[in-house]
């Protein structure tokens, strides 16, 4: 076991990112570490800005999400160092990400954004991600940012029987 647990959550952080083909969430990370009480919330957060400084991994924030995966420099201190993590934490990363891997993969495969145009018009930008693949990108322009913001929300809900719609309409 490591001396230091800040650098154990550190390479716990990158475990979990190597073991899915997605990013994940501050949340879904964190709900990890809380529930089972392997630090608290104040710490993962000095964590993941630390990994972040470090460009041990990258984060893209998409509205009030932020979405981490591990840089290759993380993949190359997970590989030297994962070791020091012991077997009884990998298999609770193991379990939790073999429990929720549709659930996590879902919540950050669905992604809907939008931006202010140059006209004061708002492009809703919504996707279906499968890992960094867009299986489907859908831009719609709406004249107010309310419209905007209902229409991300929706997405959430709404994807999975539009993606399906276009498919069965387009095959």
């Amino acid at each position: 076991m490591l001396s230091e647990p800040i650098t154990l959550y550190k390479l716990m952080v990158l475990y979990m990112l190597k073991k899915v083909n997605f990013p994940l969430s501050n949340a879904q990370m964190s709900d990890f570490f809380l529930n089972k009480e392997y630090t608290n919330y104040f710490t993962f957060q000095q964590v993941l800005n630390e990994l972040l400084e470090s460009n041990l991994i990258r984060v893209e924030t998409i509205r009030n999400t932020s979405r981490y995966e591990m840089t290759k420099e993380g993949d190359e201190v997970l590989y030297y160092f994962g070791n020091k993590i012991s077997e009884a934490i990998v298999q609770d990363m193991d379990q939790f990400l073999k429990d929720n891997k549709f659930k996590l993969r879902n919540e950050t495969g669905i992604i809907a954004d939008y931006y202010k145009t140059s006209d004061h018009d708002f492009v809703v930008r919504c996707q279906v991600r499968e890992g960094k693949t867009v299986l489907l990108e859908v831009n719609v322009s709406v004249p107010g940012e309310e419209q905007a913001s209902a229409m991300c929300d929706n997405w959430k809900t709404h994807s999975q029987e539009i993606y399906a719609y276009i498919m069965k309409k387009l095959m």
